[in-house]
């Protein structure tokens, strides 16, 4: 009986610490609707939840909610991600070191369903996928047998109207290194293809 009420007593204090641990949340500030990148933040673009602490996420306390509201987003931000320092800035765009661009996409060069705030990896070809005319376009002799390029980007916005030839145009933001190699992509010579957050 007295290792049977022991066991109990043991029991009790498991469940109890077990219970204080997982308590141990805190009100952070997460994303309540979509903002774009570049525009600035209002407080009803945020919301306050639960999160777990962890010392190796630097997400912001709901307490410096009046800090971010006016301040721009560095990225498009989707309903429902968790705020953290780097996601926020000031009202320049696009930050330093990056430069948007636009390219026209037809259906098969990108991802369906494509939504603004989206990863992606962008190949770009060395070699036109064709000519005028429809004809084949030549390729040199130090482009041939060449493997496309990955650059990554984020996508900033999804125009489904278009340029007018049935193409979709499709808004990235991406590294200022990489700009030229984008906007040297011949006709054709852009695909992209969606990753996960970690650029996977």
């Amino acid at each position: 009986m007295a290792l049977g009420g022991l066991l109990v007593i043991v029991c009790v204090l498991g469940y109890a610490w077990g219970a204080v641990r997982l308590g141990d949340r805190v009100q952070v500030l997460a994303v309540a609707r979509s903002v774009a990148a570049g525009q600035s933040i209002t407080a009803a673009d945020l919301k306050q939840v639960p999160a777990a602490e962890d010392p190796g996420v630097q997400l912001i306390p709901a307490t410096q909610a009046e800090q971010v509201v006016g301040r721009t987003a560095v990225v498009p931000l989707m309903a429902g991600t968790l705020l953290t320092p780097s996601l926020v800035g000031e009202a320049a765009f696009p930050p330093a070191g990056k430069v948007s661009a636009s390219v026209a996409l037809k259906p098969g060069q990108y991802p369906q369903g494509l939504a603004n705030g989206s990863r992606v990896a962008v190949y770009v070809s060395p070699t036109a996928q064709g000519g005028g005319n429809g004809q084949p376009a030549p390729v040199s002799s130090s482009t041939a047998g060449s493997a496309p390029v990955r650059l990554q980007a984020v996508v900033l916005g999804v125009d489904l109207a278009g340029d007018g030839q049935g193409g979709t145009v499709i808004t990235l933001l991406l590294d200022a290194s990489d700009a030229p190699k984008l906007a040297g992509a011949p006709a054709g010579g852009v695909v992209l293809m969606q990753t996960s957050p970690g650029g996977a």
